[in-house]
């Protein structure tokens, strides 16, 4: 079985303060059903309020981080037997957040 990545930015859930309660028990819901399916490896939100800092091989850090990088917002991994399973379960959470799901799958390790 391979890894998915489902995630999304966070400027892409535009939802409402009063929308915001059903969106977190909705998406809950969703990781809850993964759990019991035994699809669930690890997911979460992004802490965009500690700033990520970019470590070199010596263990120095640096705030300058790579061009273009960005990460943030909230993301699911999955463990499944094909593509269509990894799709159908990123509809789920997107109809979950209110907002479109991108797809990554995990290139295979034998040692994860």
């Amino acid at each position: 079985m391979a890894k998915y990545l489902i995630s999304f930015p966070s400027e892409a859930m535009v939802v409402t303060d009063e929308e915001f309660p059903s969106v977190v028990a909705d998406s809950h819901a969703v990781i809850e059903e993964a759990k019991k399916a035994g699809v669930y490896v690890f997911g979460g939100g992004i802490d965009e309020q500690a700033a990520p800092v970019l470590v070199s091989s010596d263990g120095l850090i640096s705030h300058d981080l790579y061009p273009g990088s960005s990460l943030n917002g909230g993301f699911t991994i999955l463990e499944l037997p094909t593509r269509d399973d990894a799709v159908r379960w990123a509809a789920k959470i997107a109809k979950a957040c209110r907002c479109s799901q991108e797809l990554r799958e995990f290139g295979y390790d034998p040692a994860s």
